[in-house]
């Protein structure tokens, strides 16, 4: 297992949720949530470099056939621009059906309803993009993830 931080990232169309993992590469925590305005690309690669990140994890949304849609689409255009403003740190693309459902039913778990728990919601789904690229490494010894080339 590498040691290092990774952040996770979950794009959303308004808003925008982060996590990380601690250093020594074992749990993911939330980070924050930010809006997706013309500053977002700047304020995530701060948070990159404040980090010292080993790797940045982009959740790819597909869809359960694996196709890819509109917010796929908009996970990778984000990927693509954040790529070449945080090199050479690699910015990977990660599979992550189902986080976003899986955060919600937490949050409901916990007695929150959607609208009271939006950014914690974003957070959460980006906790469990990076938890799994952290379980699915221990497993297999490999890094998970798709690394989105810089021009």
């Amino acid at each position: 297992m590498r040691l290092g931080v990774r952040i996770g990232i979950d794009v959303g169309s308004v808003r925008v949720g982060l996590a990380r993992s601690d250093a020594s590469g074992t749990l993911a925590v939330p980070v924050q949530t930010l809006k997706r305005d013309q500053r977002l690309t700047e304020e995530v690669a701060a948070i990159v470099r404040e980090y010292e990140a080993l790797e940045v994890l982009v959740g790819l949304p597909l869809s359960m056939s694996g196709q890819r849609g509109k917010a796929a689409t908009i996970a990778e255009d984000f990927a693509a621009e954040l790529a070449p403003v945080v090199a050479p740190i690699p910015v990977k693309l990660v599979d992550e059906r189902l986080t976003t459902v899986q955060a919600q039913r937490g949050m409901q778990a916990a007695g929150k309803t959607t609208r009271q728990s939006r950014s914690a919601i974003d957070q959460a789904a980006a906790v469990i993009i990076v938890q799994h690229a952290l379980n699915a490494e221990q497993r297999s010894g490999t890094p998970l993830g798709t690394t989105v080339r810089t021009v």
